[in-house]
């Protein structure tokens, strides 16, 4: 079966958010490139650019949560929109409530975790920097959407 494994664009903050994340879910980097890493003379990296993450990716089970800052080049991402959200699918309510209670931490809620009408343990919220995040926990198919 194939894996979904989401990518993010942040405007500069990529490497704290991802710290963030990874003190929720756990694990370690797979990977962090830098702009610097990649720099070329015919494709020079400004100076202010340079630390900023090219690609992050951070092991999630079996999936792999991405993402990386957009140079200012590229213009900004629009960090209010309405972004499609990334849902994740826990394996207890206990995992569930950890998850949410940690990623909501300076975020939104908007939806709190609760018994939905549909059978699962669900919560709806955006984090401190603007993602929008399902959490969900459907004893019938446990770990799975």
């Amino acid at each position: 079966m194939a894996l979904i494994n989401p990518h993010i664009n942040f405007n500069g903050n990529a490497e704290e958010a991802f710290n963030f994340y990874k003190s929720v879910f756990g694990g370690e980097f797979a990977n962090i490139t830098r702009f610097k890493d990649l720099s070329i003379p015919e494709n020079p990296i400004a100076e202010h650019e340079a630390n900023k993450i090219m690609h992050i990716a951070l092991p999630i089970g079996k999936n792999v949560l991405m993402g990386n800052d957009v140079p200012e080049r590229m213009g900004r991402v629009n960090e209010n929109e309405n972004r499609s959200k990334i849902a994740v699918s826990a394996e207890s309510k206990e995992e569930a409530d950890r998850i949410f209670t940690g990623l909501t931490d300076g975020g939104s809620i908007e939806v709190p975790m609760n018994e939905s009408p549909w059978g699962s343990f669900f919560g709806m919220f955006r984090d401190k920097y603007g993602i929008e995040w399902m959490v969900d926990f459907d004893p019938k198919h446990k770990g799975t959407v």
